[in-house]
């Protein structure tokens, strides 16, 4: 490998790219292009941390409070990590627009059930599946 598929190799992870896209377009072994980056410590996250132009607005993560830098022409992020977001929709399911919410009867014991997300779903309760599947049919509650 010589300087110039060196440089290349730099600034292709730098825009992001992957070990064997970058191997493809410089013709060489995807092991060359990784044992580079790994010796050089050429990672994703370092990359991409350069790569990306922040705008020097910051806002605070709502449910920590951590800063948060903003990157320019992309949504604002409103969390530091998954985290926090899983945490804050957690305690706030008041505001969460529930969309699929499913109106069913039970085809074992009759008894109409809601369900949030899964359209196919048939029995109310794990229990009336086991029953209808396993000792027979319809109504053996």
């Amino acid at each position: 490998m010589n300087d110039n598929q060196k440089t290349q190799i730099t600034k292709l992870r730098a825009a992001g790219n992957g070990y064997g896209s970058i191997a493809r377009m410089l013709g060489i072994s995807l092991n060359t292009v990784k044992s580079f980056c790994r010796r050089n410590n050429i990672n994703e996250t370092a990359t991409a941390e350069q790569s990306l132009a922040f705008t020097g607005e910051t806002s605070r993560c709502e449910n920590c409070g951590r800063e948060i830098r903003q990157i320019a022409k992309r949504k604002r992020k409103r969390f530091c990590c998954d985290k926090c977001r899983n945490e804050w929709w957690n305690s706030h399911l008041d505001q969460v627009k529930r969309k699929a919410i499913y109106d069913f009867k039970c085809p074992h014991c009759g008894r109409p059930f809601q369900t949030y997300g899964d359209r196919r779903r048939k029995y109310c309760s794990h229990e009336c599946y086991i029953a209808a599947r396993f000792k027979g049919g319809v109504g053996n509650v």
